[in-house]
């Protein structure tokens, strides 16, 4: 099967999700109020999606892959920052959670793809 549009790729799909369970927490009041993370989060959480359509785009495998690599990355920094919000008491704990297992489901739907993308490369 032939992927024709970048919303096809289920690490896109993922991304999706985790943008919009960011963009939920960081409405809260208290959250909304700390406009430094909230607007580093969110776009950490936006740069998942937006670097694998970026590397859709790309012309060859090794430089969507270069994409791919950077949306596990920003997967990995809204990880980090959730530790933030979680301290600073923005977010519960089963909020963290959700977010957090979330963002690993995307990273590992991400690597999943690289590791096809390389496979089909080899052949």
């Amino acid at each position: 099967m032939k992927i024709e549009r970048f919303e096809e790729i289920e690490g896109w799909q993922a991304g999706r999700e985790l943008s919009r369970l960011v963009y939920a927490a960081t409405r809260q009041p208290h959250f909304a109020k700390d406009y430094g993370l909230k607007d580093q989060i969110t776009r950490a959480a936006g740069s998942v999606m937006h670097n694998i359509a970026e590397g859709f785009d790309g012309g060859s495998n090794a430089e969507f892959i270069k994409f791919l690599r950077y949306a596990q990355r920003s997967a990995s920094e809204v990880q980090s920052q959730l530790y933030v919000a979680l301290d600073e008491g923005y977010i519960s704990k089963d909020k963290f959670d959700e977010i957090y297992l979330q963002a690993d489901h995307a990273r590992a739907k991400i690597g999943g793809f690289i590791a096809y993308l390389l496979r089909s490369d080899r052949k």
